[in-house]
């Protein structure tokens, strides 16, 4: 009996342990980060590792890890996973001149992605975008209006996509000191901007000064904001693939900035290496080549090769060890490598996902990216007088126009149509005629409808599918950059045929759009005309409420507006040469930081040191602004520098600054700057680096890059 009640009393003791998972000194929350590492590398073998350094990484059950996939996407909302609450395009947020706004914005995406995470994982979920790595913000420079990707980016100035990048981050990874709330990406590193039908083959070879002027700045800015992670881009740079480039990943990257953070690859980029870049024969050496220049993370198939790369003496295994540290440092960042994956961030509610605060929020920043660009008095429209009112266009319904690239999905879109029948009164006629097809020369419509009209709403313009990444764009024959940045001509023609018709009838144009549009007779022909980029699911209301005017616009152009396509230069050409405000010699159409307003203001009072020591760590100053017209608005100061003995490379002048502040009419505001010294440095071609000269320099204080209120010269010595 004593022999039967010891095998029941030790078979419940196994079965008690069989249903404990056993916990490994790498899950212990207790351990220093680099003490969980150090345990975790010494339990895996050469094939665990190497799945663990591919994107979707397999479980390893017999350790307790679940599976893993890194690839997931926010550019503007969480993306390609359902329901999200979508924000303006990324373009449209850096057209916000607001980077409070922006890290609001990244911070109530990452609540959504932890939520959407966690409810995932309750269900057993763990496909593509369910994780919380995300490849995002693209902060390449849009250097060139072609690109169909530039609507990602936050447009053609480092400064402003400096600043832009950095709050969006921070957002993104909060601010615990142990834990990421989610983990972002800094992409594509680093000279990557189109065409996007060579983007696997191209070799971008910009001189020295461009690279280290216009180029690499935004990237730096992040890395020393703290960002996860760095994506290497497809092209080769200087002869080298971006993803095997020693130079990039290791010298610069590494060792001058100090990231410590993760490298991933862009999808399939290795590929690239010994398919298309040529510069290797094989897979496995592609996957050598990667993993010495330190890309971490293979979005693809390519480092599958690695352990039997190891078993050749083609690469040793503690450099394998060295490449899956920062990865797994990331995982425990994000609490995946806890019991129970748990985090601060592991309860935020599903209600949060598109809910009234959110979409509030999404609603403020698509209000502030509008951009008012010609005005004769029309707008804003008074209800009272208005008894009918036309609206047509091909945007004017369309929910493409809404939601630009890399976007989530939302129940609550609201249509530009939509949004103008929500803010009418019963009494108003509204009628409605799409006009014109986005692919047809021939069909017009609606005049009849117009002739009745006291004023014509048209919403023109592109969306993503005339402008995106390769193969997205339906409409695009191009590979998703637009060959010319003309509206397309049947559009201007449907312009046209109104304005001839309807001679007296004031016509306010409504354009959609993710880059810049040249449009130069369709808004000499329209008594009003905004820019709304891609505004997101609160687009319709926002826009309703500027053409009413219950809402001031402010929003500020991030990119110079060409007025034709024979104003750039090749698109392959990566030299920055008459290329954006910063050095284009010609009259834009609109230039860079253009805005106009319902009201007005007056800039005085500018008062700054007149000499500087380079030993100083800042530059102080301040001027008054007053609101000097009859309604109350937000005012974008914008603050450019210029070198008053300006050499050949030297800008034209650079935004170095801007705040974005609200007045009531009448009111008057006295605003700070303080400009690092450092920020005046230039790239020093004979010693090959940043430098600030002593010389003469100009503040230029003003609404816009061409619209300059102050000036003052002071002197760095």
């Amino acid at each position: 009996m004593k022999y039967f009640r010891f095998l029941f009393f030790m078979a419940c003791v196994l079965a008690f342990q069989a249903g404990v998972a056993q916990t490994w000194p790498f899950q212990d929350t207790t351990l220093s980060s680099d003490q969980r590492v150090d345990d975790l590398i010494k339990r895996l073998t050469i094939k665990e590792k190497a799945s663990l350094m591919l994107y979707n990484n397999p479980a390893i059950e017999r350790l307790g890890i679940q599976e893993y996939n890194w690839w997931n996407e926010c550019l503007h909302g969480v993306a390609r996973a359902g329901k999200a609450t979508v924000f303006p395009q990324a373009i449209g947020l850096a057209a916000t001149f607001d980077d409070n706004l922006v890290y609001k914005v990244a911070s109530a995406i990452s609540d959504e992605a932890r939520s959407k995470h966690h409810e995932a994982i309750r269900k057993g979920n763990r496909q593509q975008y369910t994780g919380l790595s995300f490849w995002t913000p693209n902060i390449n420079i849009f250097r060139d209006p072609r690109w169909g990707r530039g609507q990602e980016t936050y447009g053609e100035d480092p400064y402003l996509t400096s600043r832009m990048g950095v709050a969006f981050i921070k957002g993104l990874q909060g601010n615990d000191p142990k834990y990421l709330k989610v983990s972002a990406c800094a992409k594509h590193y680093v000279v990557h901007s189109g065409p996007e039908q060579t983007r696997h083959s191209f070799n971008a070879l910009p001189d020295e000064w461009d690279f280290h002027e216009s180029y690499l700045p935004s990237f730096r800015a992040l890395v020393d904001a703290g960002v996860e992670s760095v994506m290497c881009a497809y092209n080769r740079v200087y002869n080298e693939p971006c993803c095997g480039s020693q130079p990039l990943l290791v010298d610069i990257l590494r060792k001058e900035w100090g990231f410590k953070g993760h490298v991933v690859s862009d999808c399939w980029a290795l590929d690239d290496i010994w398919l298309r870049h040529r510069v290797v024969k094989e897979r496995i050496d592609a996957a050598v080549m990667a993993a010495k220049a330190g890309v971490n993370l293979n979005c693809g198939y390519i480092y599958q090769f690695l352990p039997e790369a190891v078993e050749k003496g083609l690469i040793d295994e503690k450099l394998i060890d060295n490449d899956l540290r920062p990865l797994i440092l990331t995982r425990i960042k994000l609490g995946l490598l806890n019991p129970g994956e748990r985090s601060p961030f592991s309860n935020i509610a599903p209600s949060v996902v598109d809910g009234e605060v959110n979409r509030k929020l999404a609603y403020l920043s698509a209000v502030e990216s509008i951009v008012l660009l010609k005005n004769n008095g029309i707008l804003p429209l008074q209800r009272d007088s208005i008894h009918n009112l036309f609206v047509t266009g091909a945007t004017a319904n369309d929910m493409v126009a809404l939601y630009g690239n890399y976007n989530g999905l939302s129940g609550n879109m609201v249509t530009l149509l939509e949004g103008i029948l929500g803010k009418v009164d019963a009494g108003t006629v509204v009628e409605y005629n799409q006009g014109f097809l986005f692919n047809n020369d021939t069909v017009f419509q609606g005049f009849w409808q117009a002739s009745r009209a006291d004023a014509i709403i048209i919403c023109i313009g592109i969306n993503s599918l005339f402008e995106g990444e390769e193969g997205e764009a339906m409409y695009n024959a191009e590979g998703g950059d637009r060959s010319s940045i003309e509206l397309p001509h049947n559009q201007v023609k449907f312009v046209r045929m109104m304005r001839e018709k309807m001679k007296n009838t004031p016509i306010i144009l409504v354009v959609t759009g993710g880059s810049a549009i040249a449009m130069n007779e369709v808004v000499e022909l329209a008594d009003a005309a905004i820019f709304t980029w891609y505004p997101g699911e609160e687009g319709g209301n926002a826009v309703a409420d500027v053409l009413f005017g219950n809402y001031n616009p402010a929003g500020r152009l991030p990119v110079t507006f060409y007025k034709s396509t024979s104003d750039l230069p090749a698109f392959d050409d990566y030299r920055m040469r008459n290329r954006t405000y910063r050095y284009f010699k010609g009259i834009p159409q609109f230039p860079f930081g253009f805005g106009l307003s319902f009201t007005s203001f007056e800039y005085s009072h500018l008062r700054v040191d007149q000499t500087v020591y380079l030993t100083t760590d800042t530059i102080h100053f301040d001027l008054e602004v007053k609101n000097t017209g009859k309604r109350d608005g937000d005012e974008v100061i914008q603050v450019y520098i210029k070198d008053r003995d300006s050499a050949d490379r030297i800008p034209l002048q650079q935004l170095k600054g801007f705040q974005r502040i609200y007045l009531l009419k009448g009111e008057t505001q006295r605003v700070m700057f303080a400009l690092p010294v450092c920020s005046l440095a230039h790239w020093n071609m004979e010693n090959h680096r940043l430098e600030v000269q002593s010389g003469a320099y100009i503040i230029r204080v003003g609404s816009s890059s061409a619209d300059i209120r102050l000036e003052k010269e002071i002197l760095i010595r």
